[in-house]
């Protein structure tokens, strides 16, 4: 049976994952870097995690998902918005150099949208698109089986569309950061509320509580849910009316809240497609959950050429 590795570099997590051709994962580590603000320290993370797989499996090829975005076909990196080091470093060769391998070096939300089409919940659609609801807002599109790209870096990045004139963008609206930042705010109002007893102490991680207290019949809760989704159904129209995919497909720490968040999304899109669009496509929630990015790397080591 080959084996591949696939690699997640995110703002918060480092995973790599040993997996075979059908993208089941076998065995993954996992290292949390949400306080390591360096680039050369998670490098120094990522390569005995490799060295470790490579005394024990004979593994074909690499698959990478970086969070940010890259050049695809060199394997560099363009920029990381959370991690200082990244800019311009070629993590294909790099990776080469230590493992031996071929790499191939994708965007996360590229990554995550090809798993979520071959083995999530887009398997029954030809044209994907994948939004990501995490620390930030990302995006990929599927197209026949192959991700989208545009003039490189090529991402979907449905997060830095603007929603004014004054640079107020989807990420600023509608990523974890930016519902926790609402939730913040609403307590600080509403000290005594039913929400503010949810959360207590647990300060920067706010998001996690909002679905809980909307099953609870929390009506400020439900407020913020549907303000937030509201505004990634803006953001997803210009998707629509661009691409025309046939699903969309929900994923990210946000996309835990299940129907609450895909209904509340739902009911606001409509309203911002033209007529002859209508009903728009189908919209789902992700299956994979947080393991995504790491199958979509899997996926994208199957098809990297020696």
């Amino acid at each position: 049976m080959k084996k591949y590795l696939g690699i997640e570099i995110g703002g918060t997590k480092l995973q790599i994952t040993l997996g075979d051709i059908n993208g089941t994962i076998l065995k993954k580590s996992r290292t949390d870097v949400g306080d390591i603000k360096e680039a050369k320290n998670i490098r120094e993370k990522i390569e005995p995690g490799i060295r470790d797989f490579l005394a024990s499996d004979k593994i074909e090829s690499i698959g990478v998902g970086f969070g940010g975005p890259v050049n695809h076909k060199e394997g560099t990196i363009a920029v990381s918005h959370q991690v200082k080091g990244w800019k311009g470093f070629h993590l294909a060769e790099w990776l080469n150099h230590i493992s031996g391998l071929p790499v191939q070096v994708e965007n996360d939300a590229n990554t995550a949208a090809l798993a979520e089409a071959y083995l999530g919940s887009g398997k029954t659609y030809d044209k994907v698109f994948y939004v990501t609801l995490g620390s930030g807002v990302g995006g990929g599109y599927i197209m026949n089986g192959d991700i989208y790209h545009g003039l490189e870096p090529g991402e979907s990045e449905i997060g830095h569309v603007l929603c004014d004139k004054t640079g107020t963008t989807i990420e600023s609206l509608c990523s974890g950061w930016a519902v926790d930042k609402k939730i913040r705010g609403y307590i600080s109002n509403n000290p005594n509320s039913y929400l503010a007893a949810l959360v207590g102490n647990h300060t920067h991680s706010e998001a996690k509580y909002l679905g809980r207290a909307v099953r609870e019949g929390d009506s400020d809760a439900q407020a913020i849910l549907d303000d937030t989704a509201e505004d990634l159904a803006f953001g997803l129209s210009h998707v629509i009316h661009l691409f025309h995919p046939e699903v969309i497909i929900l994923g990210g720490g946000l996309s835990l809240m299940g129907e609450l968040l895909r209904k509340s999304v739902a009911f606001s899109l409509p309203g911002f497609i033209m007529k002859a669009f209508q009903p728009g496509p189908d919209l789902r929630i992700a299956a994979l959950s947080e393991d995504v990015v790491s199958i979509g790397a899997l996926l994208l080591a199957k098809n990297v050429k020696p």
